[in-house]
Formats: C-alpha cells, structure tokens, sequence
C-alpha cells in the first residue's frame, strides 16, 4: 500500500510514518499542502490522509479540490476538530474516514487497511497459476511463494490492479518511483526480473503502449 500523508506537524508526521513503515505501508509525508497537486502529478496513492487544521490551505478546501480532479482514491482525515458538524462536511465534501486526534498509530494502521481492502475489493486474487495477496503483499505461483523487492511488488500490483489494459512506462514511473529521475531502461530491468519469476506470458508488452496483465 502506497499512502500520502499530509500533516503539517512534522514531528507527528514523520513518527507516524516510521510506524507505518514498519508496517510495510510505503509512505510520502509532506507538511505544506500547497505541494499536494503538484506530488499527485507524478505519484499515485492507493489512500491519502489529510490533516485538517494546516498554514496556507484550510484542509476543507483541500479535500474538496482532491476530490474535483479524483474521485476514486480513499481519503482518510486526521484531525482535532471533534464536532460532528465537522465530521459531517467532511464527509459530505467525500471523506471516506475520519479520526480524532488524538489517536493510537494502531488505529490509523487499522483504518488505512480497511480503505485499501474496500478499495481493491476482494484482497486475495488469482490469476492462471498466479496467487495474489495484497494485504500480505505475497504472491504465489502454481502454489510456491515468490520473493519480491519493494519495487517489483509496487510493478507487479499496478500491473495486475490494471489488468486487461496496456500502461505506458511514465504511468509505471509515476506509481512505483514518484517522479523520481530514473527512466525507462529501469522499468525494463524490473519488468525482466518479473518475467523470471512469473509464467511466460504473464507480462504482455507493446512497443509504443506498454505493459499489460490480462484480465
């Protein structure tokens, strides 16, 4: 699970974190939500957690803009404000949870499993002779556990959540490596090193259009 967090006290924000990164959840903490749309144009998150009382943007504001140029993606808001008028134009501005600082780590942990699970449906998926658990983060093929890096995971997971279409290589570097400056002849080398673990033709690709697992 890939998880932005946008919470303006640095202190909390990295604790939390390195909490759930212990986890194995991967995350991008950023403490000025004037950076959120510009991260979101080279990063896909599978959920967001929003602070609410932050400098710049009131985080009401912000959760309705996020929510005008994605509909889909989780958000889950972390905040003070305890009324339930508050809790109430959250949700209505398209909030999917909201916890009340303060918290116990455990139960954001708890929350973002949750989204994440009713966002991918059904967590456990099978493919032909390929087995996918994407709470566990495992994959089994004809019955044995293949071992995957960090990387190769996020590959193999936007891959098989996009089945049955192509997705070009910016869309790949976008998702697993955030903007970062690598380019392409990466994608290729942990293509390749999925395709020696995966069955032959699991991993289909097109030159101009990508990869592509079919559905």
């Amino acid at each position: 699970m890939k998880v932005l967090l946008v919470e303006d006290d640095k202190l909390l924000g990295e604790s939390l974190k390195v909490y759930l990164q212990e986890h194995g959840i991967q995350v991008d903490h950023i403490y000025d939500p004037r950076e959120v749309f510009g991260l979101l144009e080279f990063s896909i998150y599978d959920v967001i957690v929003l602070d609410l009382i932050m400098p710049h943007i009131p985080g009401e504001k912000l959760l309705r803009d996020l929510r005008t140029v994605d509909k889909k993606t989780p958000i889950l808001v972390l905040t003070a404000k305890s009324r339930i008028e508050d809790k109430e134009n959250c949700f209505n501005a398209g909030a999917d949870d909201y916890i009340v600082k303060p918290f116990e780590p455990k139960e954001l942990l708890l929350r973002l499993k949750a989204l994440y699970k009713r966002k991918v449906g059904n967590t456990l998926l099978r493919i032909g002779s390929v087995d996918v658990d994407f709470e566990k983060e495992k994959v089994w093929v004809s019955g044995k556990p293949i071992n995957l890096s960090k990387k190769d995971w996020l590959l193999f997971k936007f891959l098989v959540e996009n089945r049955g279409r192509f997705v070009s290589s910016e869309e790949i570097l976008n998702y697993v490596w955030g903007g970062q400056a690598v380019g392409d002849e990466v994608v290729r080398a942990h293509i390749k090193n999925l395709r020696k673990l995966l069955p032959e033709g699991f991993i289909i690709s097109m030159k101009g259009r990508g990869y592509k697992v079919e559905a």
